[in-house]
């Protein structure tokens, strides 16, 4: 028998899915907003194919309706010729979204309709399914953000952002064993196996870096001057032409405001800098460690410094923006691939920094201390923001300066 509310979170991001599609126009739906972002149509599609594969094709062993769409909807996200002549127009897709939701709510919530299988049992797969959903709806909301950007809008700011030095607030974690990944539960493969991995000590910044800080960090000259900037950073900066944030604009008297989901709006001093990619929170702890006092040996947390400052509870104002990592998505010791490849992480490249936290925009479901994201270097689009950690407030030890100039040296 699966839980009543687990179906109730299963009905719920489905309407969360389809209601981000049916408010749109129709003309918007498979457009692309983004180089490196699908259309909301594609989303949605994805989202009813995996259902498609895991319920009908692996359990029921019924594939005619996934495989009539599976050179579309299964793995990486679809080239622009795919997006623009297979995708289907908006009422026929909310159409059979809807019909094979509705199918499935009612398969699930009737267990004589299915067969004994291991991923059924205490509603395993609902709940993964929830929260696979749940990821997509965090990136069908990257697209509406990038569809607001694009469209743009005037605003006259009323209160004026004013830069601000960062805070050097800090929490000392203490050398030790910290338990990282899932233990249990319903997990994404990148959150498993469990293990306890050996610290030393390091301090975190109390809280990630709020708009005033950023501020200050643009008018120091942070995306002018190239030191801050490694190389890869710097070619970014000159293939994208950003000296700000990818959602920020300036109004008629020169102040800086926000491009957000539902249009133009103010930029709060004390809210975490939002919008921001990997190679920008590289630059702004360069800025900070050579720039602010208290700043010294700044760097982007390890995914473990994060993780173990976490489980401590000596992190600030967290789950408001992604938090970006120094290292690269990568999987754990002793990691297993899963068997079924829509259930295997596809950012084990090397290529995607490694994402902390969640959002405002992540669902209940995916908000757990385990949880990873990763995303491109350039990505601005992934709601993310920085947080830094340094070395601890004393530092007599010589061995740990050299084995911390050691961390430095291997990013």
């Amino acid at each position: 028998m699966i839980a009543p509310q687990s179906l109730g979170a299963l009905s719920n991001i489905h309407r969360l899915l389809i209601q981000l599609v049916e408010d749109l126009p129709a003309r918007d739906v498979n457009t692309r907003f983004h180089a490196d972002l699908p259309g909301m149509g594609w989303l949605l599609g994805r989202s009813v194919y995996l259902e498609l594969w895991w319920l009908r094709e692996k359990i029921l062993g019924e594939d005619d309706l996934s495989r009539r769409v599976r050179h579309i909807f299964s793995g990486s996200l679809p080239q622009a010729v795919q997006m623009q002549q297979q995708l289907p127009p908006k009422e026929h897709l909310l159409n059979w979204a809807l019909e094979i939701q509705d199918e499935h709510l009612s398969r699930l919530a009737n267990p004589g309709q299915l067969p004994a299988h291991p991923w059924l049992k205490n509603g395993w797969l609902v709940d993964y399914m929830v929260q696979s959903h749940g990821r997509i709806y965090e990136q069908m909301l990257s697209v509406r953000h990038a569809r607001a950007v694009k469209q743009g809008g005037a605003f006259e700011v009323r209160e004026p952002l004013q830069s601000r030095a960062p805070g050097a607030d800090s929490t000392e974690v203490s050398q030790g064993h910290y338990r990282i990944g899932a233990r249990e539960g319903v997990m994404f493969d990148n959150e498993q196996p469990m293990q306890m991995v050996e610290m030393r000590n390091f301090r975190i910044s109390d809280r990630p870096a709020d708009n005033a800080a950023w501020l200050a960090f643009m008018e120091d000259g942070g995306y002018a001057k190239e030191e801050y900037w490694s190389d890869e950073g710097r070619q970014w900066k000159q293939t994208s032409n950003l000296s700000h944030p990818w959602h920020w604009r300036k109004d008629a008297a020169g102040h800086w405001y926000a491009l957000g989901l539902n249009g133009p709006m103010e930029l709060l001093p004390d809210q975490p800098v939002s919008g921001i990619s990997w190679y920008e929170a590289e630059a702004y702890a360069n800025w900070a460690a050579q720039n602010i006092e208290g700043f010294g040996g700044a760097v982007l947390p390890h995914e473990y410094h994060w993780e173990a400052a976490a489980r401590i509870g000596a992190l600030k104002d967290g789950g408001r923006v992604w938090e970006w990592c120094g290292n690269p998505l990568h999987p754990y010791k002793d990691y297993e691939k899963p068997v079924d490849p829509e259930m295997c992480t596809q950012e084990f490249d090397g290529r995607h920094p490694a994402l902390r936290g969640g959002c405002i925009h992540t669902q209940p479901a995916l908000r757990r201390i385990s949880i990873r994201n990763a995303g491109l270097p350039g990505a601005g689009y992934l709601f993310s923001g920085v947080r830094l950690v340094f070395p601890p407030a004393l530092q007599e030890e010589a061995l740990y300066i050299e084995q911390w100039q050691k961390f430095l040296d291997k990013r």
